[in-house]
């Protein structure tokens, strides 16, 4: 299982429930990544998608305790047994967690491979997840060139990002 998350400079992932900034390279990035993928997330991050849909291209599964939660185009898991259930008949490689910073927390120790973009930049934010880069288990093995925000598409101003793929050092779960 892989994670993708964009982080700022205090591994904050979000404000007030929605991303720190939105930066088309990097929403072309997450899309390269996890099109034709399945998508793992909660409800909060399916309330910041345009429209309150699904992603197009990919398996959307949305871990929501409710068993009445129903949304068009989503499997809907009702804990992380039901989820792990779901599951097992995916590829590992090919399922991605994309949050909230909930889902991100639960669901980080079953992960081998997290694709990070950095942002160089301290946002406001309320919302974080672990640091890759303090932890053990963890080691960075890519690191992409710096690229720069564009302020014709880009939120957040003006700063640089790179994109990253860590991997876990020792046992999974």
């Amino acid at each position: 299982m892989n994670l993708i998350v964009a982080v700022d400079t205090d591994w904050g992932i979000g404000y007030k429930g929605d991303l720190l900034a939105r930066v088309r390279e990097d929403l072309r990035n997450f899309a390269k990544v996890t099109s034709g993928k399945i998508v793992v997330y909660g409800t909060n991050t399916l309330a910041t998608f345009p429209g309150g849909k699904v992603l197009k291209n990919r398996i959307n599964i949305i871990l929501n305790p409710s068993p009445d939660f129903k949304v068009e185009g989503a499997i809907v898991a009702n804990s992380l047994d039901d989820l792990f259930k779901k599951l097992e008949s995916y590829n590992k490689e090919d399922i991605f967690v994309i949050g909230g910073a909930s889902v991100y927390n639960q669901l980080l120790p079953y992960c081998t491979k997290a694709y990070v973009t950095k942002f160089d930049k301290s946002f406001d934010k309320d919302t974080y997840i672990p640091n890759l880069d303090e932890s053990d288990d963890w080691i960075c093995v890519y690191e992409s060139e710096e690229f720069r925000t564009n302020p014709e598409t880009d939120t957040g101003g003006d700063f640089s990002f790179k994109f990253t793929i860590y991997e876990k050092t020792g046992k999974t779960k």
